[in-house]
């Protein structure tokens, strides 16, 4: 696995120029995700290895790892949004969104025996799932579309994990790093709740049977239908689309929480329904 110099970004990218021109140098950093992904040993951050980063390279490097594992056949199941609530914000001090993938093989369900050793350093948000009754592409899709596309609302958490040392990530580090996606948990049985009263809905995150966290949808970009419509219009200007059937995780109503093994994590929505999983 490469490893920079700890001398900096701009004299590691100095010292590379000849060698690697900056196409070069974003495949290297994607195979190097792709190898902490396999075998969970973390890099260091790579905004202090790319000379003056920007989320587009970041972008590009997800997309790298997005394209080798659909390569090897994995089925995309979804798109999920991140970093849409004030809380996550401040907690990885960012100030805008991101989004990334997730396969079927990273779906889970209700009462899920997830293995902890399989992440590096997981933790867990509660969130809404919409399951796509109607394909949506942009650019140019409004909050009414997005509305409009969706077909089931579900209980859902997101199990989120880095592939970058220690957590030390800004925003172009946890874009290439797949917005930091582990794996997905998702009801079976969908909430009774119209899209209209989504930002009203409270859920609460427990763990273990403690209660440490709670949030309203409005939380989430203050309507949980916003970033959909923001990741329709921000795929479109790529020539992707979100396709019906697809799942998409809208973002979280809390700050993350961190689980170990025998950890147990539900996503409470009170009368409208749980979704609880367990970590092995």
């Amino acid at each position: 696995m490469t490893q920079a110099p700890q001398s900096g970004a701009a004299e590691w990218a100095s010292n590379h120029s000849d060698e690697a021109p900056r196409s070069e140098l974003i495949k290297r950093l994607a195979d190097e995700l792709l190898v902490a992904t396999e075998t969970l040993v973390p890099i260091p951050p790579l905004r202090d290895r790319v000379l003056n980063m920007t989320v587009e390279d970041a972008y590009q490097i997800q997309d790298a790892q997005l394209q080798h594992h659909v390569a090897k056949g994995r089925v995309l199941a979804g798109r999920k949004v991140g970093l849409t609530s004030l809380a996550m914000q401040k907690q990885l001090g960012v100030d805008s969104p991101d989004f990334g993938y997730f396969f079927a093989d990273m779906v889970h369900h209700e009462d899920a025996q997830i293995p902890a050793d399989s992440f590096i350093s997981p933790k867990v948000e509660p969130e809404f799932g919409f399951i796509l009754k109607e394909t949506l592409t942009g650019p140019g899709v409004t909050r009414e579309q997005a509305a409009a596309a969706i077909g089931e609302v579900y209980a859902a958490i997101e199990i989120i994990d880095s592939r970058v040392e220690d957590w030390n990530i800004k925003l172009v580090d946890t874009v290439a790093d797949n917005a930091s996606c582990g794996a997905i948990a998702v009801g079976t049985t969908p909430l009774d709740v119209r899209i209209e009263d989504l930002a009203e809905v409270e859920c609460s995150l427990i763990i273990d049977g403690e209660k440490v966290a709670t949030g309203k949808g409005s939380a989430v970009m203050n309507d949980p239908v916003a970033p959909l419509a923001w990741l329709a219009n921000v795929l479109g200007e790529q020539g992707v689309a979100l396709e019906a059937g697809q799942l998409i995780l809208p973002g979280s109503f809390t700050g993350a929480m961190p689980v170990v093994k025998d950890s147990t994590a539900t996503a409470d929505f009170g009368e409208l329904g749980s979704l609880k999983i367990n970590f092995s």
